[in-house]
């Protein structure tokens, strides 16, 4: 069995798993996905399918033939080999411990502690 995701107008409406041959008796565009891809990586070694494992909203780009989430700020842009959103302001890397929580604020483009 296989993990696939129903495409309509490049998004994805369902995710489902089963077999091939019960996909091609299936409507519309149906396209694999690997649960163990993240990234343009496979998380046991495998061969990386389709840069992520599709989830519903996700897009599905048919060109790099590629799932990846809807744009979550307008200022951020989508990483070509991850498939990821990057902010244009890295996440804080701090020495004060791992207990800093950070939100983004997208009128000053910058992460703002919560406090």
């Amino acid at each position: 069995m296989s993990h696939f995701a129903k495409i309509e107008n490049g998004r994805v409406v369902t995710v489902i798993v089963a077999e091939k041959d019960f996909i091609d008796t299936q409507e519309g565009t149906w396209v694999q996905t690997s649960y163990n891809t993240f990234g343009g990586q496979h998380s046991l070694g495998g061969t990386p399918m389709r840069k992520n494992y599709a989830g519903i909203g996700y897009h599905y780009d048919y060109v790099m033939d590629a799932f990846y989430e809807p744009q979550p700020w307008p200022s951020w842009s989508l990483n070509q080999d991850t498939c990821w959103w990057e902010p244009p302001t890295p996440y804080p890397d701090d020495d004060d411990g791992p207990y800093k929580k950070y939100r983004w604020d997208e009128d000053s483009t910058s992460w703002v502690e919560v406090t």
